[in-house]
């Protein structure tokens, strides 16, 4: 209350005295207390702490609850290049992304999810020249992101050497915009070939979109939104392009922003413009997150300003959930030995094998098809949860000792306290569960697990509030070593009566809430590890 009696020149304990006495928290508090220079302590009643055990164990709630004004939120992640292999850098926006819409999701709001592939532009003019001239067939069967990545690497090159290649390039191009049979049609089998080899990682990652709307979908709007933005007097000639000047916003004014180029072109602010014109229309959303890389944050900055001006009634929260780099152990950017880009299907390749070679190590006797699906849900755990588990904004190092090691705050620890919980199940047998008619908590880890179940909500309604899924890592990673201390200290199996039944109650929804929120950041769990 310090910052209130701040602003409004009152005594700190004086306010803290009035606030207490408006108070109505008897049924569920103890006596509130004033403490300091103007605290309040709230300490919950046991009793209300039983009765919201109590009412999640009857399966009325897993301590959230659906929102009851929901939202429409739009999403865009993950966005690769057609006709370019994914790479380890989408991953983070690919898990982060999904990552959120999930927990918007199991909060109850209406969530649209965006794959805004790079289907469009120059780069096509190069591979069109690739694809007719240079294309191995049975290469382009076998890896086709790869053979096309090739292509463009090829003409590209030939094209810094000979100018005539860059005029063919331009050629091709012009056709291709101008509607051209074989171009398109070649074009069209570039994005086919290139959507089917992404969905196959999507696959892997077990991540879905509701659209995937490139950016050729906009080509249309694109002269409407330049000729409606010199219409508002927004746009400017400047050296035969049309530029937005912000001279009168501070972080912005050195910083113009092109929306057609001199050449009558227009570039990816003009087609963000289309795009965001689009989502308002089609879905009415109250907010659009854009989730990608920290080097895009001008570019963001520039098309919100923008489009505040260009539609300054559209109503939207606009928002850029920014992300730093995936670094090696040399605090370099992550790349292979050779010093390649790291291709993400190898990278899940790999973390599929190590995840196996550790399983097959611990528990030989698994059945080989149980231990590889042990191993992909490991592997591939492992790489989601430590992208999440970090401050987003900060760059972090990509090490496989760390993320794979069953100590810490790893998907491998958190996955083998799933399975720990179920194992207390399977001993039961056919013994059915009793649900108890209170809580005791008499002991003090039981207390602790009970109260920190209690705030799964509030810990997800922070994850959308601020767009950082690692509150939700650390809320789990704090769940399973209460649990792991109340399971020492607390006997289960071996208790009697209404106590036996009191913690298997806690047993059972402390694997609940473990296994939601994991499910959240995008991890299957599995019955044994």
């Amino acid at each position: 209350l310090m910052g209130l009696a701040k602003r409004d020149q009152l005594n700190p304990r004086e306010l803290a005295a009035q606030v207490v006495e408006q108070l109505d928290v008897a049924d569920c508090c103890e006596p509130v207390e004033i403490a300091g220079p103007g605290f309040l302590n709230f300490r919950l009643k046991t009793e209300a702490l039983s009765a919201a055990l109590i009412s999640a164990a009857n399966g009325e709630h897993l301590f959230c609850r659906a929102t009851t004004e929901p939202r429409t939120i739009v999403i865009d992640y993950s966005s690769p290049n057609v006709a370019k292999p994914m790479h380890v850098g989408h991953i983070r926006s690919t898990i982060l992304g999904y990552t959120l819409a999930r927990t918007f999701r199991l909060l109850g709001h209406r969530v649209v999810t965006d794959n805004h592939i790079g289907d469009w532009g120059t780069q096509f003019g190069k591979l069109l020249v690739g694809w007719k001239e240079h294309l191995d067939r049975d290469a382009l069967s076998q890896d086709a992101l790869v053979e096309m990545e090739r292509l463009y690497k090829l003409v590209n090159s030939a094209s810094d050497k000979d100018g005539s290649v860059l005029t063919r390039a331009r050629g091709e191009l012009v056709k291709l915009q101008n509607g051209d049979t074989e171009n398109l049609a070649i074009w069209h089998e570039m994005i086919d070939l290139s959507r089917h080899q992404f969905d196959e990682i999507y696959g892997r990652l077990g991540v879905e979109f509701d659209e995937t709307l490139g950016e050729s979908f906009y080509n249309a709007r694109l002269k409407g939104v330049v000729d409606e933005l010199i219409a508002q007097d927004i746009a400017e000639e400047s050296d035969g392009a049309q530029v937005v000047f912000f001279n009168d916003h501070k972080s912005l004014k050195k910083h113009p922003a092109i929306v057609r180029k001199s050449d009558g072109a227009a570039n990816y602010t003009t087609t963000d413009l289309a795009t965001l014109e689009h989502r308002q229309d089609s879905w009415q959303p109250s907010e659009v997150i854009y989730v990608t890389d920290g080097r895009q944050q001008l570019h963001f900055q520039q098309l919100f300003e923008l489009y505040n001006r260009w539609k300054p009634d559209h109503g939207m929260k606009l928002k850029h959930v920014w992300f730093g780099a995936i670094l090696g152990e040399d605090g370099k950017p992550f790349k292979t030995r050779s010093g390649e880009i790291v291709r993400l299907s190898g990278l899940l390749d790999e973390a599929e094998q190590r995840a196996f070679d550790a399983v097959s190590e611990k528990n030989p006797d698994l059945p080989e098809e149980e231990r590889h699906n042990i191993a992909r849900v490991v592997g591939i755990g492992a790489i989601k949860y430590a992208d999440l588990s970090g401050n987003r904004q900060s760059d972090y190092e990509f090490s496989w000792d760390n993320m794979l090691a069953l100590v810490g705050n790893t998907a491998p620890y958190l996955l083998y306290a799933v399975t720990r919980i179920r194992s207390i199940f399977r001993k039961l047998g056919d013994e059915s569960l009793t649900q108890p008619g209170s809580f005791a908590l008499g002991q003090a880890e039981e207390l602790t697990l009970a109260k920190h179940l209690l705030r799964f909500g509030l810990v997800l309604e922070q994850v959308i509030d601020e767009c950082r899924p690692n509150y939700l890592c650390n809320y789990v990673y704090e769940l399973a070593g209460y649990f792991a201390s109340f399971y020492e200290n607390c006997p289960v199996l071996q208790a009697e009566g209404d106590i036996r039944a009191q913690r298997l109650a806690l047993c059972n929804l402390t694997g609940q809430v473990l296994k939601t929120g994991l499910e959240t950041l995008g991890l299957e769990t599995t019955e044994r590890m």
